[in-house]
């Protein structure tokens, strides 16, 4: 997993936090979130917050 695979990043997010609530979640907390996921591959120093905002509404759209 890389940082552009969003949706791949959002579903394997809500199957590791079930009961987090996407837009409750700092950045910080959501950087490392992805670095730590199983199969995540990438440099973590690539993210940004574009990045990351558009993991949080992919995330958003799988709870729902």
């Amino acid at each position: 997993m890389r940082w552009n695979d969003t949706r791949e990043i959002a579903i394997a997010l809500y199957e590791k936090y079930p009961d987090v609530k996407p837009l409750e979640v700092r950045f910080t907390d959501l950087h490392r979130w992805v670095t730590e996921l199983e199969g995540f591959d990438d440099d973590p120093q690539r993210s940004n917050e574009k990045m990351l905002e558009a993991i949080q509404m992919a995330w958003v759209e799988e709870t729902e």
